[in-house]
């Protein structure tokens, strides 16, 4: 399918061939007014839950579709999930790497008030950054044609963090550790990248991160970016878990 519209509100999961189901508001202006969708054309409709319903189109309206079910695809949630822990980032550089983490398959994101984070979430402006994530999560999943929508969790702190991913892998993305990411072999746990912001995580929040568990690793002889850091990392545990 060429295209994906997610409507959460829909029960996709107890869709059948030939059932009806109706797409509106601003997903169906889209279609509509954007992608120009008419009758007869195909499309994929989803939950954001690991369902995709394959459609024909019915009938359009300037705000709704209506549709008729070709398929159902039902998609287990990933095992194990790999979280991003990214550190809030200046300009538009945090938004770049939860666009492309989110394409590449992580499953869930935690935006981080990291110490040498230069853009800061305070007071209403913290809620206000996690919605501006979530809708760049609910697009890139949309463009991927994804069946799981990743989950974008509240702002934490280095402290709220440690507490955060007890019981996953936690991994740190550090330029100067010995151990590489492509000499990582996971052991069932969950996976846990923590990206730092523009300066790097800093040695106080890596001994504490290092003191709760976690592991620091390098991706190579580079610097990348904190945009590039953790959808390279993503990529090197895809084929490391399979998923590539």
């Amino acid at each position: 399918m060429s295209h994906l519209y997610l409507d959460e509100t829909l029960d996709l999961a107890a869709a059948t061939t030939g059932d009806e189901l109706r797409l509106t508001g601003d997903e169906a202006r889209h279609a509509v007014t954007v992608s120009r969708l008419r009758a007869g054309e195909q499309v994929a409709i989803g939950d954001g839950r690991g369902v995709l319903a394959q459609c024909t189109v019915l009938e359009t309206a300037p705000r709704e579709l209506v549709l008729e079910v070709v398929a159902v695809e039902r998609t287990p949630a990933p095992s194990p999930r790999i979280t991003l822990v990214q550190a809030l980032a200046k300009g538009d550089r945090d938004e770049l790497a939860v666009q492309a983490a989110t394409e590449l398959g992580v499953d869930a994101i935690v935006p981080w008030s990291a110490g040498r984070s230069v853009s800061r979430w305070e007071g209403a402006k913290a809620e206000k950054g996690r919605a501006r994530w979530a809708a760049i999560v609910r697009e890139a999943t949309k463009q991927s044609i994804r069946p799981w929508m990743p989950e974008v969790a509240p702002l934490t702190s280095t402290a709220g963090l440690a507490a955060l991913v007890e019981g996953a892998r936690v991994l740190l993305l550090e330029p100067t550790a010995q151990a590489p990411l492509t000499g990582i072999r996971h052991d069932g746990r969950d996976l846990v990248l923590v990206v730092g912001p523009e300066g790097g995580i800093s040695p106080a929040e890596i001994e504490r991160l290092v003191a709760s568990g976690a592991e620091t690793v390098r991706l190579g002889a580079s610097v990348l970016r904190t945009s590039t850091a953790g959808p390279a990392a993503i990529a090197v545990l895809n084929a490391e878990l399979g998923r590539w």
